[in-house]
C-alpha cells in the first residue's frame, strides 16, 4: 500500500511511518497540510498507484478539514482516513461531510488503523480487482458468494461472526492476526478488547474445523501474539 501520512506531532508521526514500513507500505510523510496538499495532487495527475491518505485534522497551516476539501474541489478521489482528537458528533460530520471516507479518534490502537486502511484500500479496489469468489486451504474452502464453507466436501455450518473470522485468516493463509486486529475486523471500532469474545469464537471455530476432513487444525495459536491458519498442503 502507498500510505501519505499527514501528522504534526513528530512523535505520532514517527510511530505511524516506522509501523506502517514494517508492515510493508510505502509511505509518504509530513508535517504541514499545504505540502501534502500539493504533493497529493501533483500524486494525482500522473500516478500509476492510488494512495490512501491519513489525514490529521490539526495541523499548523490549514486544517485537515480544508485540505480534504480542497482534495475534493480538485478531483481527487484518493481514500481518506482522518485522525482527530475532535470526537464530538459535529466534528466527526464535518470531517465527512468535507470528504473523508473514514473518521478515526486519537488514541486508538495501531491494529484499529491497518484494519481500517485496508478496508479503504479494498472498497476503492473493488472495481479494479476481482477477489477470489473462492478461498482454498488445503481441503477447506470458503464460497464467499454462496457463503458457503466445506471441508474434505462436507458442509460446515458457522455463524455470521464464525465466517467472518474465517475469511479474514483465510485471505492471508500463514499471515498471524492479533486479537485486536480480528476485534477490528469483525466486530468494529466498539468491541471491549478486555474481553475473550475472539479466543471464545476461534475455539469454536477450530472445533468445527476440526471435527471434518483429515483430522489436522489448521488454525494455529500463537500465544501472546494471534492467529493464523495454516495450508497443512504446503508444509
Amino acid at each position: 500500500m502507498h500510505i501519505i501520512l499527514v501528522e504534526d506531532d513528530p512523535r505520532i508521526r514517527d510511530f505511524l511511518s516506522r509501523g506502517l514500513a514494517a508492515e510493508g507500505h510505502r509511505v509518504d510523510a509530513f508535517s504541514e497540510g499545504q505540502t501534502a496538499l500539493l504533493h497529493i495532487i501533483q500524486c494525482a495527475r500522473g500516478a500509476d498507484t492510488q494512495p490512501v491518505i491519513i489525514l490529521d485534522r490539526l495541523l499548523p497551516d490549514i486544517g485537515g478539514v480544508e485540505v480534504c476539501r480542497n482534495l475534493r474541489t480538485a478531483g481527487v478521489s484518493f481514500p481518506v482516513l482522518m485522525l482527530t482528537a475532535l470526537d464530538s458528533v459535529e466534528d466527526r460530520v464535518s470531517g465527512l461531510e468535507a470528504g473523508a471516507d473514514d473518521y478515526l479518534v486519537k488514541p486508538f490502537a495501531f491494529e484499529e488503523l491497518l484494519a481500517r486502511l485496508g478496508a479503504l484500500t479494498r472498497r476503492y479496489d473493488g472495481h479494479n480487482t476481482m477477489p477470489d469468489k473462492v478461498l482454498c486451504v488445503g481441503d477447506l474452502c470458503l464460497d464467499r458468494e454462496q457463503r458457503c464453507v466445506t471441508r474434505a466436501g462436507q458442509r460446515i455450518e458457522l455463524t455470521p461472526k464464525e465466517l467472518a473470522i474465517l475469511e479474514l485468516l483465510m485471505s492471508t493463509p500463514g499471515k498471524l492476526y492479533s486479537r485486536e486486529r480480528i476485534l477490528a475486523s469483525v466486530w468494529g471500532a466498539h468491541e471491549d478488547p478486555l474481553t475473550n469474545i475472539v479466543n471464545v469464537y476461534i475455539r469454536r471455530l477450530r472445533s468445527k474445523l476440526d471435527a471434518h476432513g483429515s483430522g489436522d487444525s489448521l488454525i494455529t495459536t500463537q500465544r501472546g501474539f494471534g492467529y493464523r491458519i495454516d495450508d497443512m498442503t504446503t508444509g
